[in-house]
């Protein structure tokens, strides 16, 4: 009887360690991503480890091949369709006919009102009718940059007094939290498919998912790295990333002083 239950105990352990293994697989993973009404295979679809910050895009079979590993989250994203994220499992390695389905959105647009500005022709008059852009800069002698205000940004004036008394303290309690995502921009940077993607989109939706910020920290941040509100809402995410990358690249040193 003993020897039985040894025998059992030997063979679970087994198993254990079998299962672990396979908890470990490590390696390229190949699927296809299809259009999820028709069934057909999706071109050039962007695909993201989000956990290694690798990208590709898929072939004309709606084929791709990214470095994986069990548990690991995918990011999938094409113009029109929702956005997914896949976790990788054992069997996605184990069969290459895994099929990732995308959903198409609906779209409906709402009907547009064009205002024309009324010129008359007259410069004295036209310049009174077009809108005046109250973002104004602050600039103090010494420092490099200046600081847009506005009646929108009423802290424009403690936003410079903040980097003459202590310019880190602006930029520790963003970075400093999340340093983990912060170091994940470098890795952004050097993959073209994740640059190629996040130059098309303007969306911040991949942008939050790779860094792990919700949409209004990453405006915090701009904020407080003197980026105008213009720029904030039209620039594309690749601009965004560059805008982030350069703003923690100067905390880095501000915190080393």
């Amino acid at each position: 009887m003993r020897r039985i239950l040894l025998l059992l105990f030997f063979l679970s352990s087994l198993s254990i360690v079998a299962q672990n293994e396979d908890d470990t697989v490590v390696g390229e993973l190949t699927a296809t991503v299809v259009n999820a009404q028709s069934g057909f295979p999706m071109v050039s679809v962007h695909v993201i480890n989000l956990n290694k910050v690798v990208g590709t895009i898929t072939d004309q079979k709606g084929k791709f091949t990214i470095s994986a590993t069990v548990n690991d989250t995918l990011y999938l994203s094409f113009l029109g369709f929702k956005s997914q994220k896949v976790r990788v499992t054992n069997d996605m390695f184990k069969f290459e006919d895994t099929e990732i389905a995308l959903t198409e959105l609906a779209y409906a647009l709402e009907e547009v009102i064009v205002r024309p500005y009324q010129l008359t022709g007259y410069l004295e008059i036209d310049v009174k009718n077009l809108p005046i852009n109250n973002a104004y800069q602050y600039s103090i002698s010494g420092l490099p940059t200046s600081y847009e205000g506005g009646s929108k940004s009423p802290s424009a004036v403690t936003k410079v007094l903040g980097a003459i008394l202590n310019p880190a303290d602006l930029l520790r309690n963003l970075f400093g939290k999340k340093p983990k995502q912060m170091r994940k921009l470098r890795q952004m940077k050097e993959d073209d498919d994740i640059r190629n993607l996040l130059a098309s989109k303007f969306d911040r939706e991949t942008l939050t998912e790779l860094l792990q910020l919700e949409k209004v920290d990453i405006e915090d941040i701009l904020n407080n790295c003197n980026y105008s509100r213009s720029f904030i809402n039209t620039a594309n995410d690749l601009q965004i990333l560059d805008a982030i990358s350069s703003c923690y690249e100067e905390y880095k040193v501000l915190n080393r002083k």
